[in-house]
């Protein structure tokens, strides 16, 4: 009789997912190469933007936004690059390793062997972990959030150094398809503007 009631209990309330550890999300990191997704950003001021991501592993990332905003971000060679539509100044430089994607678009990443990861749980049917570069805090942090079966990102958020956050919700998100280098090529995209 206890076994029966012992059953109905279990069938009775759901199974909770168990998260994802960090060996299984550093792993679908690094197997990685190239991917590309429709984004939508909003941010703590209530804006929300649209666009699409290229990403080719490591270290480059790609946002093309949508019009009316139609700003580009480029990340690649080490440094990050926000070209204004509306200037034809040089666009804002600075470098990655001062950004929390650094984290994740390094070339090995191991989650669980770096003391990077601030809060790593499982949040309904999703994984969340967040990390913080240990030596520069003051760089502010990135929590991604994943799905399992297979292991997918569904989403970020990042805190960067003055405490503005910024959250990107992924839709469609394609991996291993090719993505020309020449999106990441900074250089490339400054001389084109100017012409």
């Amino acid at each position: 009789m206890r076994l029966i009631s012992a059953l109905c209990v279990i069938l009775a309330n759901p199974v909770a997912a168990e998260k994802i550890s960090l060996n299984e999300i550093s792993a679908y990191f690094n197997n990685m190469v190239t991917a590309e997704a429709q984004f939508s950003q909003f941010s703590d001021t209530g804006e929300t933007t649209t666009g699409r991501l290229y990403i080719r592993r490591p270290g480059r990332i790609r946002f093309e936004y949508d019009p009316p905003d139609a700003t580009l971000v480029v990340v690649g060679g080490g440094q990050v690059a926000v070209f204004d539509p509306k200037s034809r100044d040089e666009p804002l430089r600075f470098p990655l390793r001062h950004s929390p994607l650094n984290l994740v678009l390094e070339r090995e990443v191991d989650l669980a062997q770096r003391d990077m990861v601030v809060a790593h749980f499982e949040a309904g049917s999703e994984t969340a972990v967040t990390l913080q570069d240990p030596e520069n805090p003051d760089y502010g942090f990135i929590q991604l959030i994943f799905t399992d079966n297979p292991v997918q990102l569904r989403q970020w958020v990042v805190q960067d150094n003055s405490g503005g956050r910024t959250q990107i919700v992924l839709d469609s998100l394609t991996e291993g398809g090719r993505v020309s280098n020449v999106l990441f090529n900074i250089q490339y995209e400054m001389q084109k503007r100017s012409e």
